[in-house]
């Protein structure tokens, strides 16, 4: 596995190592040992997640707040989505800046998004099938949202107008969130 750190600290991008034959292909998509390494901590997750939508849909952006925070370990196992992740931590130098990338099953790159950050995708292509890892069970009474079309946020998620749910529809606004991170 190849680890690429982005401009937000402790979101990386992972780089599986794919081999190939005549049979097909292996790909190891985890690897507690070598992710410990490079994230300087052990992780362990204990919900795995997947998500299908057709193009156009955007989710996001989601979070639980502590102590229930996620960390997420997002891949695509079929078609293509950008994803994005904003960063929530109110001591970061890049509070309320984000870091976008095109994970795709042809790709086979996985994006690790930590606690103290929103996390959200686009479906660029009908069937984009996301999975992902998480730290942290699901806990409804943790979970908030923020806004994904947030001009403070400045995300360009290439599309006017993406099927979103009425929940997204409605999240909060950044200039109102107190960061508990």
């Amino acid at each position: 596995m190849e680890f690429e750190t982005t401009r937000l600290e402790g979101v990386m991008l992972v780089r599986p190592r794919v081999f190939e034959d005549d049979r097909g292909s292996f790909t190891e998509t985890w690897n507690m040992e070598a992710f410990a390494e490079v994230v300087g901590e052990s992780v362990q997750f204990k919900q795995s997640n997947e998500s299908v939508s057709r193009a156009g849909v955007l989710r996001g952006l989601h979070f639980q707040i502590p102590p229930r925070g996620q960390g997420k370990l997002v891949r695509v196992s079929r078609g293509r989505v950008l994803d994005v992740a904003v960063d929530l931590r109110s001591e970061s130098a890049t509070f309320g800046q984000h870091v976008a990338v095109e994970l795709s099953a042809e790709n086979r790159w996985q994006l690790w998004i930590p606690v103290g950050f929103a996390h959200g995708f686009l479906a660029l292509e009908d069937g984009a099938t996301l999975q992902y890892q998480c730290t942290d069970t699901y806990h409804p009474e943790s979970e908030q949202s923020l806004a994904w079309n947030d001009p403070n946020l400045g995300i360009d998620w290439g599309v006017e107008r993406p099927v979103v749910s009425d929940r997204d529809q409605a999240a909060a606004a950044f200039a109102t969130f107190e960061s508990p991170f």
